[in-house]
C-alpha cells in the first residue's frame, strides 16, 4: 500500500494508478482495490486514495476542482469555508462555465452552476494548504455575488432588503469578513449579471466600511 500512500490525496485517473502496479489485468487489480477500501472511485475514470491508507483528511474542495473541469468553490460552500455562515453545508457547490452538473459520489453531493466566462473569471483565488495542496476558490466577495446572481427569483428593490437578506437570511457574520475588496464586485455588476441586486450589495457593503 505504500505506493497508494504516496499519492496522497490528489484525484488521480485510472492510469496514474495502472502506473504503480505491473500486473497483467491492471482494471481487475483497481476492483480488488476499490472493493478493499484502498481507494474511491468518484465516477468514472477519476478516484482518490482512501484516508485509511494515507491516514490524512480528504479534501473535497480539492475533489470539486478535479471533477468537473474547470471550477472553482463558492456559493454556501466558500461562505462555510471562511466561516461567515454558521451552518454546516452538507453539498459542495461550485461555478463552472459548461452545463450544471449534479454528482453523487461516495464523498458527498457535488453541484456545479454555470456562469459565463466573462464573469467565471473574476474574483477567484488559490488557497494553499500546508503547502502540500491547492484548490481554486471564490474569495468571499464573490461568493456572495455568486449565491446572488445564483438564486431564483431573488429579487431586492433596496440597500435595507439586501442587509435583511444577508443578515438574516443567509445569517452572514461580517465581524468575520475583513479587508473587504468592492472591487471585485464591481467588476462582477459590469459583466450585466442581476445588476441591480448586486449594486445593491456593493452599497451596503461600502456601508459597512465606512460604519
Amino acid at each position: 500500500m505504500e505506493r497508494l500512500k504516496s499519492l496522497g490525496i490528489i484525484p488521480v485517473n485510472a492510469d496514474v494508478l495502472y502506473s504503480l502496479y505491473s500486473v497483467s489485468d491492471p482494471d481487475k487489480k483497481l476492483s480488488e482495490l476499490e472493493r478493499k477500501g484502498a481507494i474511491i472511485r468518484v465516477k468514472r475514470d477519476l478516484y482518490v486514495v482512501s484516508s485509511k491508507i494515507h491516514q490524512q483528511e480528504i479534501s473535497n474542495e480539492l475533489v470539486a476542482n478535479h471533477l468537473y473541469r474547470p471550477s472553482y468553490i463558492s456559493l454556501e460552500s466558500a461562505l462555510s469555508y471562511y466561516g461567515l455562515i454558521p451552518e454546516r453545508v452538507y453539498s459542495m457547490r461550485s461555478v463552472c462555465t459548461k452545463l450544471h452538473k449534479r454528482y453523487e459520489t461516495p464523498l458527498g453531493h457535488f453541484e456545479y452552476i454555470k456562469a459565463p466566462e466573462n464573469y467565471f473569471s473574476i474574483g477567484i483565488r488559490q488557497e494553499i494548504i500546508n503547502n502540500a495542496y491547492s484548490f481554486l476558490i471564490a474569495t468571499p466577495e464573490k461568493a456572495l455575488c455568486d449565491l446572488i446572481v445564483a438564486t431564483p427569483n431573488l429579487r431586492l428593490q433596496s440597500v435595507k432588503a439586501m442587509q435583511t437578506y444577508l443578515e438574516e437570511d443567509l445569517r452572514i457574520d461580517f465581524s468575520a469578513l475583513q479587508n473587504i475588496d468592492t472591487e471585485i464586485i464591481r467588476q462582477c455588476i459590469e459583466t450585466g449579471k442581476k445588476k441591480g441586486e448586486l449594486e445593491l450589495l456593493l452599497r451596503f457593503l461600502n456601508n459597512f466600511i465606512t460604519q
